[in-house]
């Protein structure tokens, strides 16, 4: 696309180029279903439109709308555009599953990290008052990731005795 995009449009400033192609890129975007002969139709049809009522996207192209080299280097474009974005849609399992990866290890790397730091004051502080309510024998938590999963095992087995009790489980 962006090999295309630098032999494309060469008699219009950088600014007229970069904005007429941003256009057209975000239009092909949003409209997925559309041919690129159908996208380029309604591009030109837009642009007569807005011409007509003297409210243009892009004054620049009013010379531009008729011209063959115009029309084939926009078709050209459009077509790297529609080639971008379903090379993309392709790529999307690919990359959700390189997220998902990336997940699992930014969680993995995290539980490292507490398994080598001490306990805060505040999981100290809210373990015992858990082994206090529920008259559990207080042990010894070397690390923040014990005494996180400590305090969700405790949180956990007591919550479904109460769900049970109240009647609110099963």
């Amino acid at each position: 696309m962006y090999a295309v995009k630098n032999q494309i449009y060469q008699d219009m400033t950088k600014t007229q180029k970069s904005a007429l192609c941003n256009f057209l890129r975000a239009f092909v975007k949003k409209s997925p279903e559309l041919s690129v002969e159908d996208i380029f139709d309604k591009f030109i049809e837009d642009e007569r439109y807005y011409f007509e009522i003297n409210n243009p996207h892009f004054e620049f192209l009013e010379n531009y709308l008729d011209d063959n080299r115009f029309i084939e280097e926009t078709i050209l474009y459009l077509k790297e555009c529609r080639k971008y974005y379903d090379y993309k849609k392709k790529q999307e399992p690919i990359i959700q599953a390189q997220k998902e990866y990336e997940k699992k290890k930014r969680k993995f790397l995290q539980e490292v990290k507490m398994s080598k730091e001490t306990p805060t004051k505040k999981q100290l502080y809210y373990y015992e008052r858990l082994c206090k309510k529920y008259n559990i024998e207080k042990k010894e938590l070397s690390s923040k990731l014990e005494a996180r999963d400590e305090i969700d095992r405790i949180i956990n087995e007591y919550s479904r005795d109460f769900e049970n009790i109240d009647g609110f489980g099963d």
